[in-house]
């Protein structure tokens, strides 16, 4: 199992590691900064360099316990190469600060409209988000309100903390998961990491976040659908 950097400093966007595998053109490390895809969230994009040659990483995967760097070509590397990793952090920040702003959007809904709707899942994009609901009630005008209650936030600087408690401790916490599955997982794990917003929202999470909201600039509803009673979807973008 490598050791995760990014969950130590998602901030982090370069690092040396030694390639512990390789596997057709997937390629393991001992440490990463490269986050793989989960949680919505896209895996990082970047190079690894190694023996004066770049080599191009198109996406990053879990498997099992392990990350899988993929790369373009694999071509002279092997097991025990000192590698530099450095990850596309534009794309990667964008990915931080959309996921950011869906745990804001979610934290409204979940402290205004308690018991008239939730969120049913999200995904990221390096250059918009979206988000789904089963609200009956949700419309294109609810859901510009929704923006400007998260506008507000984002303006106010709240900072965004992640903690580990104990299984413990996390089923005493309300909200902490929204899903069936995501509470399946909380009694199934001794730890749980979580993403706390100030003020706002604490709920369990894997992804990465900004440190502090005021980092997003500008929230904009960019598309809203009704999918019938069950389904909204909200599209933002930042700016």
């Amino acid at each position: 199992m490598p050791v995760r950097l990014y969950l130590r400093d998602p901030y982090l966007h370069s690092f040396d590691a030694a390639i512990t595998g390789i596997d057709g053109n997937s390629v393991s490390l001992d440490r990463t900064a490269f986050y793989p895809t989960g949680g919505g969230q896209p895996g990082d994009t970047g190079i690894l360099s190694t023996n004066g040659i770049k080599h191009k990483i198109i996406d990053t995967i879990k498997a099992g316990d392990d990350v899988h760097h993929v790369l373009e070509d694999v071509s002279g590397i092997k097991e025990g190469d000192i590698v530099t990793g450095f990850v596309d952090w534009d794309k990667r920040y964008a990915y931080m600060k959309y996921h950011t702003a869906i745990h804001i959007i979610d934290g409204i809904m979940v402290n205004s409209y308690a018991g008239k709707g939730f969120s049913t899942g999200s995904q990221i994009y390096a250059d918009r988000a979206r988000i789904d609901f089963d609200m009956d009630q949700l419309n294109r005008e609810l859901a510009q309100k929704l923006v400007e209650a998260a506008n507000n936030i984002v303006k106010e600087g709240r900072s965004v903390t992640v903690r580990s408690v104990s299984r413990a401790e996390a089923l005493q916490m309300p909200n902490l998961a929204r899903t069936e599955p995501g509470k399946e997982l909380i009694r199934k794990l001794d730890t749980i990491r979580i993403v706390e917003i100030e003020g706002l929202d604490t709920q369990m999470d894997g992804g990465l976040h900004v440190a502090s909201s005021r980092e997003l600039g500008a929230i904009v509803l960019s598309e809203f659908s009704n999918k019938g009673s069950h389904h909204k979807r909200m599209e933002i973008k930042l700016i």
